[in-house]
């Protein structure tokens, strides 16, 4: 365009003020005609290369329109169904809260036996190894199909129902080792160098919460857990247990315990400790909820252990015990959620774990990202705690163990 006015211009110079006259009218319209013609040609180049914006279906939301999109105009097949789980997933994490969470359908059922302590399985506590080759056994639970199968911790699991789990997702894994009750599933084990097939019978696998165990000194250790389903039943009975065996001071275990319901930490609390405040929780919309104790109270000396792997409940319980000084607390830091979540089921069956509330200990304090810090610090290396997870360490040469003893000791 400018280079034809630039043309016009010179052609007006070139014959001076007096031939401009002259110009023919002719040779005007067709200069102007030619920049008429090319700024029709620019304009048409600019809508070819300008974004085409073209309406959308109709939704309640942008995300409704998005998926309404994608289902009507995209080019190949898709599974909404892996869309909406992905969406929500993306959703919640966007929150940027480390303790909800989404839970798609297909894991309800898991999700479930899990609060209920309670599943049908085989009975092992497994973890896929670095490069995915197969599943690390950590722990056998007592009475089940592996038990009674010869499965042992440190076995590996290299292919279930005669198929290779090389490679493959651990979710899928567990599909392929789930199954009905009363059947069987066969599964290959590395053993060091040995390999081996056995067969183990699916059961309906009834998870021990609390395991009483009487050490020496006369000194009753109770491990718990988790506080979901029977959690303040099994720890008051494992607590009785010892007392009649002659147990004259306590050591609780909340190492990798990963909380639960705060109903049953209370439960707990309120057998342990004297008349007071225990627990308090503040919802989203600012209602204050405070547990209290009974005046009747377990009065021996007891220390907790506890450690990075120790969550929401287990936290609080221990909490509770310090500031009561009713206990000694020995580990490690604890991992600081003071966040309490309440599940909600969506349509297709899912769920969102949504964090509604605080939770605070006796005295009003937060532990959300702080945690505990143990009065009395023993930090292990990555060996030993994998031991003691497994429940493969004796709890004689279990150094926080060992040190828990050593402060009853010293009281």
């Amino acid at each position: 365009m400018k280079e034809i006015l630039h043309e016009l211009k010179l052609e007006f110079l070139r014959l001076g003020k007096k031939t401009a006259a002259y110009i023919t009218l002719d040779r005007v319209f067709k200069v102007m005609t030619y920049v008429l013609t090319a700024t029709v040609a620019i304009v048409a180049t600019m809508a070819i290369l300008l974004p085409q914006i073209n309406p959308v279906p109709a939704g309640d939301s942008k995300l409704s329109q998005l998926i309404s999109l994608i289902d009507q105009r995209y080019v190949d097949d898709v599974d909404l169904s892996k869309l909406e789980d992905a969406g929500a997933e993306a959703i919640i994490g966007a929150l940027g809260d480390r303790w909800s969470f989404y839970i798609s359908a297909e894991d309800m059922a898991a999700y479930n036996e899990q609060k209920t302590n309670s599943y049908v399985g085989i009975g092992v506590t497994i973890t896929q190894n670095a490069d995915k080759s197969g599943l690390d056994v950590l722990e056998i639970t007592a009475g089940g199909g592996a038990e009674a199968a010869g499965v042992l911790p440190g076995d590996v699991i290299i292919a279930v129902g005669g198929q290779s789990i090389a490679g493959m997702e651990l979710n899928a894994i567990s599909e392929l080792i789930r199954g009905e009750v009363d059947t069987e599933v066969s599964l290959t084990l590395k053993r060091g160098e040995e390999e081996l097939t056995v067969s183990a019978k699916r059961q309906q696998i009834k998870s021990p919460v609390a395991i009483g165990t009487l050490l020496e000194g006369n000194i009753g250790l109770v491990q718990i857990k988790n506080f979901n389903a029977n959690c303040a039943s099994e720890t008051k009975a494992a607590i009785e247990s010892l007392l009649e065996q002659g147990a004259q001071k306590l050591i609780f275990d909340v190492r990798f315990n990963g909380g639960g319901y705060a109903k049953e930490m209370v439960n707990i609390l309120d057998y342990l400790l004297p008349a007071g405040d225990l627990f308090r929780t503040v919802d989203y919309a600012g209602n204050e909820t405070v547990e209290k104790s009974g005046a009747s109270c377990l009065d021996v000396p007891m220390a907790v252990l506890v450690n990075g792997s120790s969550y929401s409940a287990a936290e609080f319980f221990a909490a509770a015990l310090s500031e009561y000084d009713a206990a000694t607390v020995v580990g490690e830091q604890t991992s600081g959620k003071g966040y309490f979540q309440v599940t909600y089921e969506l349509m297709d069956g899912s769920s969102v774990a949504l964090s509604i509330g605080k939770y605070y200990t006796p005295s009003g304090k937060s532990l959300e990202g702080v945690g505990i810090t143990p009065d009395v610090v023993v930090p292990v290396d990555e060996k030993t705690a994998s031991a003691i997870y497994a429940g493969t360490l004796d709890p004689m040469e279990d150094p926080q163990i060992l040190r828990a003893i050593q402060a009853l000791r010293e009281e």
